[in-house]
């Protein structure tokens, strides 16, 4: 993971450069159909800050995290809201938030950090509350250009999830890279419901 964020502080402007005007309206507007006008949304890994900004500016409650202080400090002045310094580890919140927005964040822990993670969204969201996030679509993990990936298609997904009963696939849906240039690179975005089962 430290190679990861080393990553993101060394190049976090052209990072920002590449994604920040990227147009996500597909997946931003699925996710927000799920949640109540004004609800509380944690932009978990915000990296440039894009989609912290399109909430607040719907008029959602956002709090923005990201693991890279140099994107911390660039979100935080593209968004006008603080943008926290929190490695995903580190979340710690109980039943505070309607959604989580984790667009291809998470997909950089390794299988065997990103389950406890996941579990710790789980408890971080309200009954009934919901997640999008995204992963690139292959069965590869490892180190890719300087940073870990962990990749899933729906079947592994699937899989993968079973181990957290209160979590379900509401929806999923696989598109092209939306960067220019890249089209050819599949992404599987996922939409996943915390159900109360007690």
């Amino acid at each position: 993971m430290d190679q990861t964020i080393d990553y993101y502080n060394l190049n976090a402007e052209n990072f920002i450069e590449n994604t920040q005007n990227v147009d996500m309206h597909l997946a931003q507007d699925k996710f927000l159909h799920l949640l109540n006008e004004g609800a509380a949304i944690l932009d978990f890994g915000c990296g440039s800050g894009r989609d912290t900004k399109y909430f607040l500016d719907q008029g959602y409650q956002v709090t923005a995290t990201d693991g890279s202080a140099e994107l911390c400090r660039l979100a935080s002045a593209f968004t006008g809201i603080e943008v926290k310094e929190v490695l995903f580890q580190e979340l710690d919140d109980m039943g505070t938030y309607d959604g989580i927005w984790a667009c291809s964040s998470i997909l950089h822990l390794p299988k065997i950090e990103l389950l406890p993670v996941i579990c710790k969204m789980c408890m971080a969201l309200k009954d009934s509350g919901v997640i999008y996030t995204s992963f690139k679509y292959s069965d590869f993990e490892g180190v890719r250009n300087g940073r870990y990936f962990t990749d899933f298609t729906e079947d592994s997904f699937k899989e993968f999830i079973a181990e957290i009963p209160e979590l379900t696939i509401e929806q999923y849906w696989v598109t092209g890279d939306v960067r220019p240039g890249r089209g050819d690179e599949k992404w599987l975005n996922l939409i996943l419901r915390k159900s109360d089962i007690r």
